[in-house]
């Protein structure tokens, strides 16, 4: 279960567990503590939500715009656009020059990116404390009149070109999880990978990419999270200032997620010409994010293959030594989430005596409880990961956003702890059982192109 997460200055707390109403975890897990992120909602005229943890332990704060839109929004045909965004909403808005918006900032002493998944768009920066006008200033001048011309959008178009090779047509294994989402999805908001197909971007006019921007870049469609030193009724009197003249706009309509039920293994096949070695991918269709089971399938999905400690190496690379490499988890998703595992093997390995071994290790799972130590190390794992993460004005600024838009709650974060450590014996054996089956999974097996010459 892969989470994002942080130290413990003036935005977190830690709650005494008499008060908190945390399941209690064995006693090698518990702290008897637990850690929280502190914030207040607020939400202006136009429907901009608005989120405001307050932590003077540094001079510094973090802003988050994210925006409730994916590669998930994308109909057929127009594949590649949330992640154009990405790119485009640096290229200069109304009262920001072309590419000024990084020079601003970093000026000024600060940072900014932005990302895009499945399931949201966001964009974020980190100033020092007296700069927080001036990020504001930037992202609602973006939101409210972005540059969508026709020569920006022909210079990112061809930024993506690139992308595309370096990352995904000409590296090692780049095109597997391509593969292995268009094998193992029916929906296709979930079939395709967030950087599209560049024949959809090839064909796609100007118009198409504006509209895109009408429809999903409106302060309605946003959820802001601001972070770090400041004073709350200042900073919103100055977010309501920036943001709050910005019409809103129709609602952008909801992507149908449904997924029909999966009633037999699914296979793929491809040759790489970068590979050096074989590689077995495998995923099982589970629940959605912040649900019961998907909490049980993160817990089960470390207890197989995360770490050294883990089921998967100790029996693949340590005692059969078919591998070199294990990873993997749940995948956390606002539709039909995956539980992906991934083996890098050996050279010259007879890969269905791989997929044995795995299918053993599965078995017995599925067949007896897992043991207390296994349950604890995740527990303990997950609180550490969080208590890492959480330092970060910048991850909690994400992560509030985030679960703002996904869920509709961006305290959402402090249950994450509280819901892992609630997982049990008896859910890991139920889950396993449920979800862990041939008929559910798909396996891509990716080997090293015959073509290649030798060197």
């Amino acid at each position: 279960m892969r989470m994002s997460h942080y130290v413990l200055p003036a935005g977190m707390l830690l709650s005494a567990c008499g008060s908190d109403p945390t399941p209690t975890a064995p006693a090698a897990a518990s702290t008897g503590r637990s850690i929280r992120v502190e914030a207040t909602q607020h939400r202006l005229a136009n429907g901009l939500r608005v989120i405001l943890s307050e932590d003077h332990a540094a001079p510094t704060v973090s802003l988050c715009v994210t925006y409730n839109a994916g590669s998930r929004d994308e109909p057929p045909g127009r594949t590649g656009f949330a992640h154009l965004f990405e790119h485009m909403m640096f290229q200069g808005s109304a009262r920001v020059g072309k590419g000024e918006h990084f020079i601003l900032v970093q000026a000024n002493g600060g940072n900014m990116n932005g990302t895009t998944n499945a399931d949201r768009t966001n964009y974020f920066q980190t100033l020092p404390s007296n700069q927080l006008e001036l990020g504001l200033f930037l992202e609602a001048d973006r939101m409210s009149a972005l540059a969508v011309n026709a020569a920006n959008f022909e210079n990112q178009r061809n930024a993506v070109r690139e992308e595309r090779r370096l990352n995904y047509d000409n590296r090692p294994y780049g095109r597997t999880y391509e593969v292995l989402l268009e094998t193992a999805y029916d929906n296709f908001a979930y079939k395709h990978s967030t950087i599209g197909a560049m024949a959809d971007l090839d064909a796609a006019p100007l118009e198409a990419v504006q509209a895109f921007y009408e429809t999903y870049y409106a302060p309605n469609n946003a959820v802001l999270a601001l972070v770090g030193d400041f004073e709350p009724d200042v900073a919103l009197k100055r977010i309501r200032s920036y943001f709050e003249p910005i019409p809103a706009r129709p609602a952008p309509p909801e992507p149908d997620m449904t997924e029909p039920v999966q009633r037999a293994e699914r296979r793929a096949t491809l040759e790489d010409d970068f590979a050096q070695a074989p590689r077995i991918d495998i995923a099982w269709k589970i629940p959605p994010g912040n649900t019961p089971d998907w909490f049980a399938l993160g817990v089960l999905g470390d207890i197989l293959a995360d770490g050294e400690s883990s089921r998967l190496y100790q029996t693949l690379v340590k005692r059969a030594q078919v591998a070199v490499e294990v990873y993997g988890g749940a995948q956390e998703r606002r539709g039909p989430s995956l539980l992906t595992l991934t083996i890098l093997t050996r050279p010259g390995q007879d890969l269905d005596a791989v997929e044995r071994e795995l299918d053993a290790v599965v078995a017995t799972l599925q067949q007896k409880p897992v043991e207390t130590w296994e349950l604890d190390k995740v527990r303990l794992q997950t609180r550490r990961q969080l208590a890492q993460q959480l330092q970060s004005t910048l991850t909690r600024a994400v992560l509030l956003a985030q679960y703002a838009v996904f869920y509709g709650d961006p305290l959402y974060i402090n249950s994450i702890e509280p819901k892992t450590a609630a997982v049990t014996s008896g859910d890991i054996l139920r889950v396993c059982r449920r979800y862990l089956t041939p008929d559910n999974r798909t396996i891509v097996r990716t080997i090293p192109s015959s073509r290649k010459q030798k060197p």
